[in-house]
């Protein structure tokens, strides 16, 4: 279940994590990301390549202090497309950069049928890492998942695999230290969370992995006719409570896992953080705000509501109250996926992707100081 290594961690220098979201119920708290939004984003930028790819998931900002060469810059954001140009899901090949001034353009274009997934970070050494979750026979089937490692150049260097460890990587969020990083990555197939204890070798372009420790499991996890998966998906760490918090889609709940940097068990799903039946509607994308609320985009696949409540994302807070809610599109259920929260000079630049419209909408949003 994990490969050990002789390194002993004794601290992680810094960390920085970003992910989605769109229309909101101003529901009340002063100090709610979500009650700032409006129906019209500074920025709708369509996330739809040259080659046709569709339905964006994931969603990740490209770090301060990056490490210089390559196209990407600090504050780009990059977004994973799951379908290609047919729609079939599972078949999307194409990594999109979106500039801090709204300029589209391929970052990373993979070989047919990839399929990639919500699974989208980026290290401060400059890689970039995403999830493959491909699909045949007119997305009947799905084939053997992995986790791509692609340079800063956006050229494929490592295809990580593990039947076990990483069965389906749906999502990701990382704690970097430059020379030292940690990726959690929720498996869809099975229904578990994977710690991957990275070190980059700047001089080969190279990511070694000390580590892979199984730190969560049990988690709901199905095929769905709509959804095509639906399991373990959104993952944030949150330091000041040293928990990583997972959103269930198929338990429509958000769990907590203590301890997660240093633990060498499997905590089994953790502790319920927040239930709320009434607003979760399978939920998949989350992030957790500078305010210390989480953020988490519904998915519809689970608890589907009555209409009027589809493609919401959710604030809350650590202590699982309720803050506000917010609607990407009224559109087909499922418009909601990744998003992220960025820093800005003049505040936040607040993200999310929308499957229904294939864009990409940002907000710019007050920080409560």
């Amino acid at each position: 279940m994990k490969i050990r290594s002789r390194i002993t961690i004794t601290t992680v220098a810094a960390f920085l994590l970003w992910q989605p979201l769109r229309a909101a119920d101003k529901h009340n708290d002063n100090n709610s990301i979500l009650g700032q939004l409006t129906s019209s984003p500074a920025q709708m930028i369509s996330t739809v390549p040259g080659n046709g790819d569709q339905n964006p998931y994931g969603v990740a900002v490209v770090p301060r202090f990056l490490r210089e060469g390559g196209p990407l810059q600090p504050g780009d954001i990059l977004v994973s497309n799951f379908n290609g140009s047919s729609n079939v899901q599972g078949t999307g090949t194409t990594i999109v950069r979106i500039t801090v001034a709204g300029q589209q353009s391929v970052f990373f274009q993979g070989s047919p049928g990839l399929g990639l997934t919500t699974a989208l970070g980026v290290l401060r050494s400059g890689f970039v890492l995403v999830g493959n979750l491909p699909t045949s026979n007119g997305g009947a089937t799905i084939s053997p998942t992995s986790l791509l490692v692609i340079d800063r150049n956006g050229k494929l260097v490592d295809t990580l695999s593990d039947p076990d460890l990483l069965d389906g990587p749906w999502d990701l969020t990382i704690v970097d230290g430059f020379f030292f990083a940690q990726i959690f990555v929720s498996n869809v197939l099975n229904g578990t969370v994977t710690r991957l204890d990275v070190a980059p070798n700047l001089f080969s372009d190279k990511l070694t992995v000390l580590s892979k420790t199984r730190i969560a499991s049990g988690y709901a996890f199905r095929p769905d006719s709509g959804a095509l998966v639906v399991g373990p998906t959104g993952l944030a760490f949150d330091p000041q409570k040293d928990m990583l918090y997972v959103a269930s889609s198929g338990d429509n709940k958000i769990f907590g896992i203590r301890h997660p940097l240093f633990t060498n068990k499997d905590q089994g799903t953790g502790a319920v953080v927040y239930q709320d039946d009434l607003h979760l509607h399978g939920p998949v994308g989350m992030a957790l705000a500078p305010n210390g609320h989480l953020i988490v985009a519904n998915g519809d696949a689970q608890n589907p509501g009555p209409n009027g409540t589809q493609n919401l994302l959710i604030e809350f807070t650590r202590e699982g109250k309720f803050v506000a809610q917010f609607q990407v599109d009224s559109g087909n259920p499922g418009g909601a996926f990744g998003l992220a929260i960025a820093a800005a000079e003049d505040g936040l630049r607040f993200a999310a992707v929308d499957d229904d419209a294939n864009t990409l909408d940002i907000w710019k949003v007050q920080q409560d100081h």
